[in-house]
């Protein structure tokens, strides 16, 4: 382990009826109000860990309007509170953190740079909002964001837990989106802060989606959930990080909900961040997860645009 300071992380349609639903039911925490679409490409500050990632801020890179620019602070399963106490050791800072990606994530988000600042919570969450005070340090990076400039868009990364929970991965993904995502993680400075509020990348809504289109034999070659995972050199399936697909399914999300723009027709040949070619999904496959992800994105009012607005 190595200190920053050491070294100078039923089908698509029924899962949109059923986020439609959701949206009306999280009344406690306030409905942030819809975002208009960037004038001009955006530099973003990814904040988080290995299920950010080197490969899926360089896939949004590609997808996103020329000029477009980011910078990360990664580690391996980090916390937020280990991002923001600088006594705390960052599992794998050195390897996660390499340039130009890399820049300190206090400096970053104190400069005011940034036209979008988006933040990654450790999973397990429960155990994240239960010991390692998850909603505080949500809101002290947001704070920080505010402070350096009122115009900087503030995001949380909703992931996902492992394809092997024992309360099942599906299930997880749709119960915790309410009770833990908003109402416990992101609710305490959502009403504190209603003008300027911490929107929503809804990754694991978007993956779960995708999986139970894919299950439904709604994208062509894609059999399961776990063809959206990684293998382990031995073979073995890696229960949490996904592959090139399911990266290239977040990073879709991403540009969806930061540009606040259809990803429908954006390229689907993309490469990793060390330039080697990504596996692709074939052309028709491509667009149905494009559509699936634009589905998802418009029927959360959470990610800057409002329900069935946004016209793709």
């Amino acid at each position: 382990m190595m200190g920053r300071r050491g070294f100078l992380v039923c089908g698509a349609l029924s899962a949109a009826l059923g986020l439609m639903a959701f949206a009306t039911r999280s009344r406690g925490v306030p409905v942030p109000p819809p975002l208009a679409p960037p004038e001009a490409p955006l530099k973003v500050f990814h904040l988080g860990h290995s299920l950010v990632g080197s490969d899926m801020p360089h896939m949004l890179a590609q997808l996103a309007p020329a000029g477009h620019g980011y910078n990360s602070q990664l580690g391996s399963g980090t916390s937020l509170r280990a991002h923001w106490e600088p006594g705390e050791d960052i599992l794998d800072f050195a390897t996660a953190n390499q340039p130009p990606a890399y820049r300190d994530a206090r400096e970053a988000v104190g400069s005011g740079e940034y036209n979008a600042v988006v933040l990654t919570e450790m999973v397990e969450l429960r155990d994240a909002l239960r010991y390692f005070g998850a909603a505080e340090y949500v809101a002290n990076w947001a704070g920080l964001a505010r402070a350096a400039s009122p115009g900087t868009r503030i995001y949380l990364y909703e992931t996902w837990h492992r394809l092997d929970d024992p309360d099942g991965w599906l299930a997880r993904i749709d119960g915790d989106l309410e009770t833990l995502w908003v109402t416990k993680l992101l609710g305490p400075d959502s009403r504190r802060n209603p003008q300027h509020p911490v929107y929503l990348i809804p990754g694991g809504q978007v993956l779960a989606a995708v999986a139970r289109a894919a299950e439904a034999g709604e994208i062509p070659g894609l059999a399961s959930r776990e063809s959206l995972f990684a293998r382990t050199p031995a073979g073995e399936l890696d229960t949490i990080h996904v592959n090139d697909l399911g990266a290239y399914a977040v990073a879709l999300t991403h540009y969806a909900v930061l540009y606040q723009r259809t990803p429908i027709g954006l390229p689907h040949q993309l490469t990793r961040a060390d330039g080697s070619p990504a596996q692709a999904f074939p052309a028709d496959a491509a667009a149905r997860v494009q559509q699936i992800v634009w589905e998802v994105v418009r029927a959360l009012p959470r990610t800057g645009i409002a329900t069935g607005g946004a016209p793709s």
